[in-house]
């Protein structure tokens, strides 16, 4: 009896994943890479944390020999500059490039019968390498920086006191705050593959697109725009350090990241269900990539956009006066308190002291407002019981996306020196210099600060 063959059916999607998954992690240098993820973030902190000269141009640098939750603050600083997009390009940059340089896309049809099955598989495979990169990232910065240091408090980026359970709930949320833009570029990186093929662009273009987005970021563009593109959903974090939260760039972030991952993995799925497999010389379209991948990639640019400046009601670069003003006088006021509680001093509360600044930019040359260099303030405050009036000056260099840096101008026992005598010895001064932010898109005025005349 003569038994009729029946057609293979397509192989489960449960076992084309951990095909595809078996791939990548036997690449030699995907394991060095997740190695690297897993020792060099806490060398980084336990070396650095030891040493006199701190990296203070990064975002809780100068505090890495106080507290180990700022090396880990530290470490996701460089996180959304580059290294998240490089990991991103190095997996899911060549997940299906590799297919092409090694001719193998004939016998994964064979096997799977489903183009749709091969990118799902794929796509999953590379995100679950990538999160793993990225909790191994994670693990190592706060792991490196409590054995290092220890977990003791640490002032916000508004200048409160956080403990250990607040840092520890603040430092958790900010890792997790950076997975839609790490999805976002992780599409992206599926797009470049899919539709460039072997083509070196291809698996650079997560990176590439990094690059451009942070020439735009350094430019004084409307604060639409910034909020409206990716690269903002890596610094949105720092509301989290504030109180009350400054939530309106950290959502406008998130939802921007994850439009961008659906609309470029439906623009991946879309060229790769259409591909021509039969082709053996296929070595991507730059035309079609064009056409079908980035010109959606800049309309939703423009619409996001548009979403953000009718929704928050955002102008111009979201730096001005006011907001400045209030955010300055409210970080002074809580580190002063801090500052007191060091030099064993009689206690104060920031509400007590009434603290308000005057800012100026440019010296009544430009007008008071955007990023820059030449921000002057003059802190004022009095003292319970007292009818003296303190003031303390500060030069501000505010960046276009909000964090500003005060370095302090004197006097020299409030400001002007980065250490103060305490009764068990010197400590750094925590007026001395410190990091602030403003709310881009906030639109009305904190409540600290008081308007009067010039």
């Amino acid at each position: 009896m003569v038994v009729a063959a029946r057609p293979a059916g397509r192989a489960p999607l449960r076992r084309c994943y951990r095909f595809e998954l078996l791939k990548l992690v036997s690449q030699w240098r995907l394991r060095l890479v997740f190695l690297a993820c897993l020792v060099a973030p806490a060398v980084y902190a336990g070396v650095v944390s030891q040493q006199t000269s701190l990296p203070a141009d990064a975002l809780y640098g100068r505090w890495m020999n106080q507290s180990g939750w700022a090396s880990s603050l530290a470490v996701l600083v460089f996180m959304g500059t580059l290294v998240l997009p490089l990991l991103t390009a190095v997996v899911a940059g060549d997940v299906f490039a590799v297919e092409d340089r090694l001719g193998t896309w004939r016998h994964l049809l064979v096997a799977v019968r489903s183009p749709r099955l091969i990118f799902l598989a794929k796509a999953l495979a590379a995100l679950t390498v990538i999160l793993a990169l990225l909790v191994a990232l994670v693990a190592s910065s706060i792991g490196g920086g409590l054995v290092s240091i220890g977990s003791h408090p640490l002032p916000g980026l508004d200048g409160h006191l956080m403990g250990s359970g607040e840092l520890t709930r603040t430092v958790l949320l900010a890792w997790l705050s950076i997975v839609p833009p790490t999805l976002a570029f992780s599409a992206v990186g599926l797009l470049g593959s899919v539709a460039l093929g072997r083509s070196p662009l291809g698996l650079l273009l997560p990176v590439v697109l990094a690059l451009v987005l942070q020439g735009v970021a350094l430019m004084p563009v409307p604060v639409a725009l910034r909020v409206a593109l990716p690269m903002s959903a890596f610094t949105g974090y720092r509301g989290l350090l504030t109180d009350p939260v400054q939530q309106g760039p950290l959502w406008a972030g998130i939802a921007v990241s994850l439009t961008w991952a659906a609309l470029a993995t439906w623009l991946a799925h879309r060229l790769f269900v259409r591909r021509d497999f039969t082709d053996l010389a296929y070595d991507g379209s730059g035309r079609r990539f064009l056409l079908a991948g980035l010109v959606p990639l800049v309309a939703l640019v423009a619409v996001t956009t548009g979403v953000v400046a009718a929704s928050t009601g955002a102008t111009g670069s979201g730096i001005e006066r006011p907001k400045l003003e209030a955010a300055h006088a409210t970080s002074f006021s809580h580190l002063y308190v801090l500052q007191t509680d060091r030099l064993r001093r009689p206690a104060v509360t920031s509400d007590q002291l009434r603290a308000t600044a005057r800012c100026d930019k440019g010296g009544g040359r430009v007008a008071d407002t955007g990023p820059g260099s030449d921000w002057r303030c003059v802190v004022s405050w009095t003292l319970p019981g007292s009818t003296a009036t303190g003031t303390a000056i500060y030069q501000l260099d505010v960046a276009a996306d909000g964090r500003y840096v005060a370095d302090g101008d004197g006097p020299k026992e409030v400001n002007g020196f980065f250490q103060v005598r305490t009764p068990t010895g010197d400590a750094p001064n925590p007026l001395w210099q410190f990091d602030g932010s403003v709310d881009l898109l906030e639109n009305t005025t904190p409540r600290i600060h008081q308007e009067g005349p010039r």
